[in-house]
């Protein structure tokens, strides 16, 4: 019986020993990478609304960005990773709609009503962005990744203009009110303050080391929350920011 407990003992302590050396030996295989990238895309709804006809423009923008990302590994293959990024998601486009929801301001007054004609849309967006990810080495040079991600902006933009078309008031029967194709002659719009500070989403991407320390990466994020508080309904449709993601990174550790 002594010797049964003795060795119960004798195991314990054994896997004792082993633990700091395992946890040991996963902080030397810790990964760490700068990473630099750029970004299209947009903010955008889920599927185009009968009211906006056709994309008149979609202009690039300098979507750049640049962080770290720390592994540390689980197993043999699976890791998980979390970085900081800071992230410009511009957009610039101009779309052609009818009957599409609008408040707008011309000549200092306020109108709201369903618009036709075409619609400016430009939006600004800063934020440092946290991704948590979990990851899995498919082979020596090629790594997957995939989890949630929460961005805090920094700096937060949305606004435009609509011009060359109409606005019918409150209704499709409303008094109808003109906009020219001139500056001067447009109605503006100006959202930045019903815009959010946080955003959730998913991304996944794709690490591939082609020589040495540096590798390209490719990423993709999608918004799960819209880049407007829940009560803002002035515009018709959700919209989530949605963008590619093309870089390079290098190795540090």
């Amino acid at each position: 019986m002594k010797l049964k407990y003795i060795s119960r003992i004798l195991s314990c302590l054994a896997l004792l020993a082993i633990q700091p050396a395992a946890a040991q030996n996963n902080m030397e295989k810790l990964q760490l990478k700068a990473r630099v990238g750029y970004s299209i895309g947009a903010t955008a709804p889920l599927g185009i609304p009968a009211t906006i006809r056709s994309i008149e423009s979609f202009s690039l923008t300098p979507n750049f960005m640049a962080g770290a990302d720390i592994m540390y590994p689980v197993s043999e293959k699976f890791g998980l990773q979390a970085g900081l990024h800071y992230d410009i998601k511009d957009m610039d486009g101009e779309v052609s709609t009818k009957g599409y929801h609008m408040k707008v301001k011309m000549d200092e007054d306020e109108l709201e009503g369903l618009y036709t004609g075409h619609v400016r849309q430009i939006v600004r967006q800063r934020m440092l962005t946290i991704p948590l990810q979990m990851t899995y080495e498919l082979s020596r040079k090629v790594q997957l990744k995939a989890g949630p991600y929460l961005s805090i902006l920094l700096s937060k933009k949305f606004y435009g203009y609509a011009s060359d078309g109409y606005l019918r008031k409150d209704d499709p029967t409303g008094v109808k009110v003109v906009m020219g194709d001139k500056e001067g002659e447009w109605a503006t719009y100006d959202f930045d303050e019903e815009m959010r500070t946080c955003q959730v989403g998913v991304a996944v991407g794709i690490d591939w080391a082609f020589y040495r320390q540096f590798g390209l990466s490719a990423d993709l994020s999608w918004g799960l929350s819209g880049i407007h508080h829940s009560n803002f309904k002035t515009v018709e449709q959700t919209l989530y920011p949605i963008y590619g993601t093309i870089g390079l990174f290098y190795r540090i550790l």
